[in-house]
């Protein structure tokens, strides 16, 4: 049948029919091919999720792709038929961040499809068209639900500015690890070093282009000119700090829960560190990620471990959060 999950509250959910919205002026219709499940929907069903940034009852689906259906009044017929993914941040397009290309700092207030706006667990999505990234006609629908992740990471990569021959390093092996390790392989490093927690996550960093790869117990080199972080562990921020030369510049993505060991402001100010943190992605991120992805530089497929179908979205939920090494990126398929 066609349907969609609902989380009517925290712990309780319900598989029910769903009617495609009917695209109003400047919309689109998206039959959704591909939704991926991170650990921000894991947040929603359980309750975890911060205050402001979640509004029940809600169908969630952030990270999706699709292929537009009917678009609205105003929006260009010639998008019917495309593959799409589309950007998550319904921003304003007034306000001061908004025009200086800061969509996530938009000031009209938070709101994002799958969080406080309907998202893509339903076999269709009704969006502002102004948000849809076409991709390239051969495109693989199945990975292309996996760059909504990957755009988060462009954010972070365009803000490191890693430059060709310079020594970079990825903190955390997860799948915002992994395409971190895409998008600075492509930037041709002269070192690409990857730490995590597991060994077996060597041979895949390898494959995306690391040239090293520690585990947070062995002894870390340091002298890195750009570290990124994507692990959101409690010390992951201070371990990536210390890999950096004096004047490197660290990248922070990952949200850690309260108690977080905080970087130290004296290490930061006498070794003269440039710090910056992703939540989100902006449209030039988007732009890029679209770009890298259609250029066969970026390959999320390997990174998919699950398919399962909408009625399973219990079971995806629990496996997203059971820290079995056999689990990767899981999809749920409308």
């Amino acid at each position: 049948m066609s349907g969609a999950v609902v989380v009517d509250a925290p712990g309780e959910h319900r598989l029910t029919a769903h009617e495609p919205v009917r695209p109003a002026s400047g919309e689109a219709l998206v039959r959704v091919h591909a939704v991926g499940i991170c650990g921000s929907d894991r947040e929603v069903y359980q309750g975890n999720r911060p205050e402001g940034y979640v509004r029940y009852p809600l169908t969630p689906g952030h990270e999706w792709s699709g292929t537009v259906e009917a678009v609205g009044a105003g929006v260009p017929p010639e998008l019917v038929g495309r593959k799409v993914v589309g950007e998550g941040f319904r921003n304003c397009q007034v306000c001061d961040r908004c025009h200086a290309g800061e969509t996530t700092l938009c000031t009209a207030g938070y709101e994002e499809t799958g969080f406080t706006q309907p998202g893509a667990m339903a076999s269709t999505l009704t969006l502002p068209a102004r948000l849809l990234h076409v991709l390239p006609e051969d495109a693989d629908l199945t990975a292309a639900a996996l760059l909504e992740p990957a755009a988060c990471i462009a954010a972070a990569a365009l803000k490191a500015n890693a430059r060709p021959g310079e020594r970079v390093a990825v903190v955390g092996t997860g799948t915002l690890g992994m395409f971190a390790v895409q998008f600075l392989h492509a930037g041709s490093p002269a070192e690409l070093l990857v730490v995590g927690t597991r060994r077996d996550r060597e041979g895949l960093s390898r494959d995306f282009g690391a040239t090293g790869f520690r585990t947070r117990d062995e002894k870390l080199p340091g002298g890195f000119d750009v570290v990124i972080e994507t692990a959101g562990s409690a010390s992951a921020a201070r371990t990536a700090a210390s890999l950096l030369r004096r004047g490197g510049r660290l990248v922070l993505t990952g949200i850690p829960a309260p108690g977080a060991e905080g970087l130290d402001p004296t290490d930061l100010v006498v070794r003269q560190l440039e710090v910056h943190t992703v939540f989100g992605a902006p449209p030039d991120a988007w732009a890029h990620t679209v770009r890298v992805f259609g250029a066969g530089l970026l390959d999320p497929l390997p990174l998919v471990t699950h398919e399962l179908p909408l009625a399973e979205f219990p079971r995806a939920i629990e496996l997203v959060g059971s820290g079995d090494p056999a689990v990767g990126k899981v999809l749920l398929r409308p």
